[in-house]
């Protein structure tokens, strides 16, 4: 199951992994700090700044960690390469589902990851309990195999506007894709990578819980943008929206491995 419901993760709290994974574009909230306030039974607090390849150059990227870096931190968190893992956030952009990606492309079994759907939102919101208490772990010794495949770089989206081999679909809001608001982050210009489509994360999620709408009506929503084959990279600002469409994308499309644009455009429409 790549998504699980808060129930099914209620009854099943002592038999997995659970990992908070919530991450704040606005600096007015601090993830850590409300992970420490309050969390899911069990969980462990994953910080994506720190388990991100920092570049000097871009300094609010979030480009995957060297290998050496994921099995460290990953075993830390005395967590096992056969470990069953549901990820959750307290974030409107579902960081969870960037998490659920880094785990994948780190080789941990497909299977064996999945995003609570609805995360701490839907948690709260039907009166589950939470804890401030912290959660005891036991380090291991985590392994790592790079799925390297599921990455792109800035070149290879530069070679694609001319040789067109996939589409770019961009999670962010329309008048940030069409240059029509200014970005968040300083130093980024607005606008968006030629050729690519504008798909919004808050197109395929109830906002109401942070839901994902119904295998149902996602097709609908990829059908009416043209895309319905496997040849399809996900952007966003800095690659956490887009891992959500690749999430919702996999859920209905059994040939699609997961695709992401790392730097994203915090990269690709730096001044």
């Amino acid at each position: 199951m790549t998504l699980v419901s808060t129930d099914w993760l209620n009854d099943n709290l002592n038999r997995v992994k659970i990992i908070d994974a919530s991450w704040h574009l606005v600096k007015n909230r601090n993830a850590a700090e409300e992970y420490k306030k309050e969390h899911i039974k069990n969980a462990i607090f994953f910080d994506l700044d720190k388990n991100s390849n920092q570049k000097k150059n871009l300094a609010h990227g979030h480009f995957l960690p060297k290998i050496d870096s994921h099995e460290k931190s990953i075993s830390e968190m005395g967590i096992l390469n056969s470990d069953r893992i549901i990820i959750y956030c307290n974030s409107d952009l579902i960081s969870s589902c960037r998490i659920w990606f880094q785990f994948i492309y780190f080789g941990h079994n497909p299977k064996l990851v999945s995003v609570l759907n609805g995360g701490m939102k839907k948690w709260k919101l039907e009166g589950k309990k939470v804890t401030n208490l912290k959660t005891k772990t036991i380090p291991s010794k985590y392994k790592a195999k790079e799925n390297k495949n599921m990455i792109k770089v800035k070149s290879q989206i530069e070679e694609n506007i001319v040789k067109k081999e996939f589409t770019v679909l961009d999670a962010r809001s329309r008048n940030r894709f069409l240059g029509l608001e200014h970005e968040p982050r300083p130093g980024i210009k607005s606008g968006s990578i030629e050729g690519s489509k504008s798909l919004p994360l808050s197109d395929i999620v109830n906002r109401k819980d942070n839901t994902f709408f119904d295998k149902k009506k996602l097709k609908k929503i990829f059908n009416l943008k043209g895309i319905n084959n496997s040849k399809i990279v996900m952007s966003c600002g800095s690659s956490v929206s887009a891992a959500s469409l690749a999430l919702a994308y996999y859920l209905i499309n059994d040939d699609y491995m997961p695709k992401i644009y790392l730097g994203s455009w915090t990269e690709y429409g730096k001044k």
